[in-house]
């Protein structure tokens, strides 16, 4: 043991317990590192990611062709709220036009449902944007439960 103004240095051991968890830190880091690194373990999110993007590829996205909420009233005053809020700029508040087409009318790319909905999901040429990422699925099919209740009593509900 050494002295130095009065203070004795001993050479005392780490608690166990803390020298376990050191060493439990470093086999852990090598591990992560052996786990994640790209370069040694050929791991990635961008493979998982292309591999996932691959498989919803291949997966055939099915659309109804019958719009599920027909006749429903409760779809058809939320799709109203739906259409005022993302369609009545361009269609108008009466579905009578304005930027875009007359909705009352004889529709350019065909009147089944799965048409329609097609054509507000993808979006069409010449101005009409794609609103299928926007509104998803049940939003687009109660817009179109409004617009057709619309086109069959011929005033909005």
């Amino acid at each position: 043991m050494t002295e130095f103004d009065g203070i004795q240095e001993e050479h005392n051991k780490i608690p166990r317990g803390w020298l376990l968890f050191f060493i439990g830190l470093i086999v852990w880091l090598v591990w992560y590192i052996y786990s994640f690194t790209p370069e040694i373990s050929g791991w990635s999110y961008y493979k998982k990611f292309e591999q996932e993007m691959a498989e919803a590829r291949k997966m055939p996205e099915v659309i109804p062709t019958e719009n599920p909420y027909e006749h429903n009233e409760k779809a058809i005053a939320e799709g109203r709220v739906i259409y005022t809020e993302n369609c009545s700029a361009c269609h108008g508040e009466d579905l009578k036009g304005g930027v875009g087409p007359d909705l009352t009318e004889h529709l350019k790319y065909g009147e089944t449902d799965n048409k329609k909905f097609e054509s507000i999901a993808k979006g069409r040429g010449g101005g009409m944007p794609p609103f299928g990422q926007q509104l998803g699925r049940d939003r687009i099919w109660k817009v179109l439960a409004y617009v057709d209740s619309v086109r069959e009593y011929g005033k909005p509900h």
